[in-house]
């Protein structure tokens, strides 16, 4: 195998993808960001799936799950594009605590109502930090990175619309 003519200042081959290391380390801290925001709200979310009560627990429970499932899914391939940019990713309590826009889940379990409340604006947060990172992302023309927030707006959007119809009368 040949090696890269190339080396960082570690030893390590350099990285060529046609986006510069400035734009990389960018995105790869709006990615950071969106990765603590992402494990946040699906540590609220698996909270609120164990701890739910009342009337709507059947839904709610059900709901969470599917939620929650769905964002433990979602940080994986984040935290793999902020690797694929020649950063490392976040994987700590203590990282995503100074990372993320989202407060930790209450640490007595509110009403359903209230965690439905929560989760809301949990999405919406998370929706509004994905989207300020697409102007960096288009800048270096990081197509993988805008499609990757294309999808998590998408989610977001869409799951904070449902969590919205339940707080209607």
């Amino acid at each position: 195998m040949a090696k890269s003519s190339k080396t960082s200042a570690t030893g390590a081959p350099s990285i060529n993808i046609g986006i510069s290391d400035k734009d990389r380390a960018a995105i790869a801290k709006g990615l950071s960001r969106l990765l603590a925001d992402t494990y946040t709200l699906y540590l609220t979310t698996h909270n609120f799936h164990w701890n739910v009560t009342g009337p709507m627990f059947n839904t709610l429970h059900a709901m969470f799950m599917a939620q929650y499932t769905e964002l433990w899914n979602a940080v994986d391939p984040i935290a793999e594009r902020i690797r694929s940019l020649g950063h490392k990713a976040p994987g700590s309590y203590t990282q995503f605590s100074q990372l993320a826009s989202l407060p930790d889940a209450p640490v007595e379990p509110p009403a359903a109502l209230e965690m439905v409340r929560i989760l809301v604006k949990g999405h919406e947060a998370v929706a509004r930090t994905a989207r300020e990172l697409f102007p960096v992302a288009d800048k270096a023309s990081d197509e993988p990175t805008a499609d990757l927030l294309t999808q998590r707006l998408t989610v977001h959007e869409q799951t904070a619309w449902m969590l919205r119809s339940l707080l209607e009368e």
